[in-house]
């Protein structure tokens, strides 16, 4: 049998699998955008087989999908679906699934890693046993390995079986549409690209606040925490994009390295300046929460001020902030410009990742009538409210994985910038607990401790709210 593509899935009875990865596979279907003679074969312990896993899973793609559902539809893609049952950490399984795969004329292999960290290396060693892994290109979520030494050796491991251009470290807040919209707003509209710079923005907020805790994650994010869990990675990378400067080529390599540039440019943290630099707070009840330690003194909301030294950005701050249980659930980026007097509020414009996602947009203009008082307007342009944009703009894991079959890295986490993170975090941390800082309490319900606003205050800033 003729396969063009194989996608083989671990951990495929998990959540990610059921709610993002086969949603976005059908979609990918409907769309034309699997390849033709393309096979999905999905790796579980339990105890299924094919047929009774496409019961399970159309379950779950009518309930997620972004396009519509109609059984005709999902029969046709449930064909592509096959399961194999095996058990991860037994090598002698993947042996199994070599002879498995032997038994087809497979043109090209992707291995999605949708498990665990634990089992990234185990995986990794069996795979040296499996036809084609060394043509293969392999995906993996973060956390890309707990601490920076358990990370340099997940990716030297990696990179030993499959080398490092196909590894494809994936990070799904890349793949939402008005991140990728970033470069379009900053770099095709001149009143935007001549101002973006520190002569003109006084300060720059990333915000990603959550309504939900922990949940059933309890064991994983009390080892990790906030910094771990989403500025390491997910806002780390979105600063690095709105900070860059203008690639000469729009490609991976190029935005690659602008990305690094500003990573390498962040003005590193002092014992002098680490409570000006970092605040953590921890919601009331989370040491509650199932798998939590009752004294436990992980951080589930974080907020940092951030210099990038550079030419462009000298002075200017980036703020960012995250947190559970906070009210609300917002992600978004706010460039707050500096006033042209002091008594007017300043123009400020908002990038809505999620769940709104859109472009916002404070100004000022005299208030009508008979007076010369100037207030401030806005324009608010929301991109899913429109039905036809929501039909039409791909999910995250849609976009990543066409990305990934085409070969396209653009919109992937490297090795050197997950480095360069994990340091910056890892000593931050390392501040902080020297210096003995506390980590303050916050109500469920608020967006952070009540020492986040001081942090702000005492440098003549506000969270944008």
């Amino acid at each position: 049998m003729k396969i063009h593509t194989n996608i083989t899935i671990f951990g495929g009875t998990g959540d990610l699998t059921f709610r993002k990865l086969l949603p976005a596979l059908y979609t990918m279907y409907l769309t034309k955008k699997l390849p033709k003679d393309s096979r999905i074969v999905i790796i579980g312990r339990r105890d299924y087989d094919s047929d009774s896993y496409r019961l399970l899973a159309e379950e779950w793609v009518e309930k997620f999908t972004r396009l519509p559902y109609t059984k005709e539809d999902f029969s046709k893609f449930s064909e592509l679906l096959a399961y194999f049952r095996m058990d991860l950490s037994n090598q002698q399984d993947y042996q199994r699934l070599n002879e498995y795969f032997s038994q087809d004329d497979i043109t090209s292999h992707i291995f999605y890693l949708a498990v665990a960290p634990r089992f990234f290396t185990v995986i990794a060693d069996g795979l040296e046993t499996v036809c084609g892994a060394c043509h293969g290109k392999v995906i993996i979520e973060k956390p890309f390995g707990e601490n920076l030494e358990a990370a340099e050796k997940l990716n030297q491991q990696l990179e030993r079986h499959f080398g490092p251009e196909q590894i494809y470290r994936i990070d799904h807040y890349l793949g939402k549409e008005m991140v990728r919209n970033i470069q379009a707003i900053r770099f095709t509209n001149p009143i935007f690209t001549d101002v973006w710079n520190s002569r003109y923005i006084e300060s720059v907020q990333i915000s990603a606040l959550e309504d939900v805790g922990v949940e059933t994650r309890g064991g994983y994010y009390d080892a990790s925490g906030a910094l771990k869990d989403m500025v390491q990675n997910h806002l780390f990378q979105i600063l690095s994009i709105v900070a860059m400067e203008r690639p000469e080529v729009f490609n991976s390599t190029q935005m690659h390295q602008e990305q690094l540039n500003v990573l390498r440019s962040l003005r590193p943290a002092s014992e002098a300046s680490i409570e000006d630099t970092l605040i953590l707070g921890q919601y009331e009840g989370y040491r509650e929460e199932p798998l939590v330690s009752p004294d436990s003194s992980t951080e589930t909301f974080a907020g940092l001020r951030l210099f990038i030294d550079n030419e462009r950005w000298s002075g200017t701050p980036f703020y960012i902030r995250t947190g559970k249980k906070t009210g609300t659930r917002q992600m978004e980026v706010s460039i707050v410009f500096r006033r042209s007097m002091p008594e007017v509020e300043p123009d400020i414009l908002t990038i809505k990742i999620q769940p709104t996602e859109g472009v916002y947009l404070q100004f000022n203009i005299k208030r009508p009538g008979d007076t010369e008082e100037i207030i401030p307007t806005k324009m608010d342009f929301c991109q899913n409210c429109n039905i036809i944009h929501q039909l039409n703009t791909p999910e995250a894991y849609e976009r990543l994985l066409t990305a990934c079959i085409a070969g396209e890295r653009s919109w992937f986490s490297q090795w050197d910038q997950i480095e360069i993170s994990w340091n910056y975090i890892e000593q931050l941390k390392q501040l902080f607990k020297e210096k003995n800082l506390p980590v303050y309490p916050y109500a469920q319900g608020m967006h952070g401790p009540k020492e986040s606003e001081e942090f702000l205050e005492k440098a003549g800033h506000r969270w944008i709210e």
